[in-house]
């Protein structure tokens, strides 16, 4: 009988054959862990790859991105070397490639949509051929995108305010006086305009030509930490800068009389309904939300309800429902064909055709194009005799978006969209919650009990996965969103889109009234849905500013919990509770500064927010209650016990930590008497300004005029803390802020003014004394 000579026993020190031991039994339960879950692996492709595109936003400068690229390379090659072709090594080898690829395709796209920006402020006289054009009823608005062709600076090329102040060449407002000429201004090849109704000529359609005086303004960064950067946006718009006509609009040579299939159809439909209601009916059918009024579109935002607004994966999916419904019940009526022929193919066909049509004819959105793929790959499932709904076609969808629109991933449009989708599948995939609401042969009441508890635990799932994404974008989550969802989601499926369908056949032969009646009183019913739980009490939680890392954690943890089928999902609870708990711990911030030193906002005793300038808009009110965590209207400093304003400066103590801070700000562009200013300056502890403050001028702690805030952009301070979240990150050498204004990038001022700029005849400059509050304590 053969022997089997034993082992030789291992030579090496005890602990690392300990060490080595339990590497190996590490390595093999990660193996079995992914064999079990190979199914699985799949979905983290679009994943790895978002990784990527989200790390080129992140990073700061190409030095970085390329580092990233060769960092993930490296990863790659040796996943494969000493991966010893397990399942781990093949995972992590194809994540890095698709990471490294993901950053890559991000910055091509980034170069390749590149634009010329509006280097400054200006105003011109502009000539310029439409492009397209965008009524916005609610507002009094018409938006016209257009080609300039050639523009006269209105404004002298020369720098305004120089009238120095004691031999400095600094005048009033802080610019600096010299009369050196200004570099031409080259005008980007696409610009934005608002003209109000009353000056919209007639004439105005795609492809006239147009001449008329404007204020154009390079894309606006974010105001204040965490709020909206218009300037990315654009950037990958190719919009190079924006502005507001004046009167008159002359049409030098007259355009098309209709802007297409979509206006004419969302005029048509706000020719049947009248106010947001008609506005909601547009939206659906068209894609235009211009006539819904900022009330009622707050109040959708509130409740919860403002995916309906937005064409994507529910309206996509009535439409191919419906059109396949038609189209199986008529051909049934042909028994030739229904014998010869599979119907449902055909169906599912004329349900694709159905669903590239409606996506052209509501504008080509991203939201709209991203949830027409996913209806096509569902499509393509059922003709091939697959199953559709899965997280499988989830994720393929996810990637074909990301592979074409790789900027689409840092906007809450796909992240909300996907993120719902994704959970509500994950969700209903557990066999727990198939096993507890499948069909089965039971008493009605039953039945409808399952369905509505089906209804209720879904709704908290999907709110559950989009709050953080909501809070994160927009600083606010609707409460009761699951409730309203609940009526208002049916409502629009089976009844207001099939009224509204119906209505539109209808007036092709003049009987469209009565499903009109009917869409009108369905639309009505939605918004007293949306107004009344916008109303009621506790409808939105608040938070200030997210930290990116926060936020990251928390989608961490949400994709491991969708994503995995075993027990080891649960350990995507902790993340998600990291990121929760850092969220939450970030406190509120005290003060909120405007990137130009205009606009700033003190919170006050009781919670709320108070701002520097009694004539401040709305948009600003609502970014600074917004971005403070606070929901409720903006309060007047100049109101405040613990403030004491005149018309240009305001002192204000702000308590917090368990001291005083004494905080002063400007707020006019008339010169104020340096001794003055001098000595409010020692006695602050931050001072606040749109201008260049004297050298002389030293707070005790912050000194943020206007050359300091052009380098840091907006702020936001937590003074119990020191905390201190600006706008501008040094060393960023993302394309949008490279191709920005001078004053963005080495802090040259080149503004002619800014949105808050007094104008003429505001007040009498000539019979003007500066006033400056007394330094002692309100």
């Amino acid at each position: 009988m053969a022997t089997v000579a034993a082992a030789r026993p291992s030579t090496r020190f005890r602990p690392l054959q300990t060490l080595a031991a339990r590497c190996t039994r590490a390595r093999l339960a990660l193996e079995h862990g992914l064999e079990a879950e190979r199914d699985q692996l799949p979905l983290w492709l679009p994943v790895a790859l978002g990784g990527g595109i989200a790390l080129w936003f992140v990073l700061d400068d190409p030095m970085q991105w390329i580092a990233a690229m060769l960092a993930m390379a490296g990863i790659a090659l040796a996943a494969i070397a000493i991966g010893r072709g397990g399942r781990a090594s093949r995972a992590v080898a194809l994540a890095a490639a698709l990471a490294a690829m993901g950053l890559g395709l991000a910055w091509l796209r980034a170069s390749y949509v590149a634009q010329p920006v509006l280097a400054r402020p200006a105003i011109v006289m502009l000539t310029a051929r439409v492009e397209s054009i965008e009524p916005l009823p609610a507002r009094d608005l018409v938006r016209v995108s257009l080609t300039p062709i050639s523009a006269q600076a209105v404004a002298s090329p020369k720098r305004l305010n120089c009238a120095k102040e004691r031999g400095s060449p600094y005048g009033a407002g802080g610019r600096r006086c010299d009369d050196r000429p200004r570099p031409p201004l080259v005008l980007p090849p696409h610009v934005r305009v608002n003209i109000a109704n009353t000056d919209a000529p007639a004439g105005l359609g795609p492809g006239a030509i147009i001449k008329l005086q404007t204020r154009l303004m390079p894309p606006n960064e974010a105001t204040v930490p965490g709020a909206y950067d218009f300037r990315q946006v654009a950037w990958f718009a190719g919009l190079g800068a924006t502005g507001k006509g004046n009167a008159p609009v002359k049409v030098i040579e007259p355009g098309k009389e209709s802007n297409g299939l979509r206006a004419a159809l969302a005029a048509h439909i706000q020719s049947k309904v009248e106010g947001s209601a008609g506005g909601i009916a547009a939206a659906l059918a068209a894609g235009d939300e211009g006539a819904i009024s900022l009330e009622d579109a707050d109040a959708m935002r509130r409740s919860g309800l403002a995916h309906l607004l937005s064409v994507s994966g529910l309206h996509i999916t009535a439409v191919v429902v419906a059109t396949i419904w038609a189209v199986t019940r008529l051909l049934a009526l042909w028994p030739w064909l229904a014998l010869r022929v599979r119907i449902p193919v055909i169906a599912a066909g004329a349900g694709a055709v159905a669903a590239i049509g409606y996506t052209l004819l509501t504008g080509s959105q991203v939201p709209t194009a991203r949830s027409c793929i996913a209806a096509l790959l569902v499509l393509a499932a059922l003709a091939m005799g697959r199953e559709a709904i899965t997280l499988r076609l989830v994720a393929a969808g996810a990637f074909i978006v990301l592979l074409i629109w790789p900027e689409a991933l840092a906007g809450p449009s796909f992240q909300l969209s996907f993120a719902a989708v994704g959970s509500l599948i994950a969700f209903h995939e557990q066999p727990r919650i198939k096993q507890l609401f499948e069909k089965r042969d039971e008493a009605w009441w039953r039945r409808v009990t399952r369905e509505i508890g089906s209804l209720l635990l879904t709704g908290l799932v999907v709110e559950a996965a989009l709050a953080p994404i909501a809070l994160y974008h927009f600083h606010k989550e609707g409460m009761y969103g699951v409730v309203a969802n609940i009526v208002a989601i049916p409502l629009t499926t089976f009844v207001i889109m099939p009224a509204e369908a119906l209505a539109l056949a209808g007036d092709a032969i003049g009987l469209g009234a009565p499903f009109w009646w009917v869409t009108m009183h369905a639309l009505n019913l939605l918004l007293w849905i949306a107004r009344a739980a916008a109303k009621a009490p506790g409808s939105v939680a608040m938070l200030p500013g997210m930290p990116a890392g926060a936020f990251g954690l928390m989608i961490l943890g949400l994709l491991w919990l969708m994503l995995w089928r075993s027990r080891m999902r649960f350990a995507g609870l902790v993340p998600m509770a990291m990121g929760v708990a850092w969220a939450l711990a970030i406190p509120a911030p005290d003060l909120l500064i405007s990137g130009d030193g205009q606009h700033l906002a003190v919170r006050t005793p009781d919670g709320g927010v108070a701002i520097l300038r009694d004539k401040a808009g709305d948009y600003t009110r609502d970014t600074m209650t917004q971005n403070a965590g606070v929901d409720g209207e903006a309060l007047l400093l100049s109101d405040q016990p613990f403030a004491k304003c005149t018309p240009d400066a305001c002192l204000a103590l702000v308590q917090s930590g368990g001291r005083i801070f004494r905080v002063l700000a400007t707020r006019s562009l008339y010169q104020l008497p340096s001794d003055q200013l001098i000595a409010a300056c020692r006695a602050a502890d931050i001072v606040v300004s749109d201008r260049r403050l004297p050298s002389a001028c030293r707070p005790t702690w912050l000194k943020l005029d206007a050359p300091f805030l052009r380098r840091t952009g907006g702020m936001a301070i937590s003074l119990a803390s020191g905390r201190i979240v600006t706008v501008r990150q040094p060393g960023d050498r993302h394309p949008w802020v490279m191709s920005g204004p001078r004053s963005n990038r080495s802090g040259a001022t080149d503004r002619l003014g800014g949105p808050g700029y007094a104008p003429a005849g505001e007040r009498n400059a000539a019979d003007h004394r500066p006033d400056w509050p007394d330094r002692a304590a309100p």
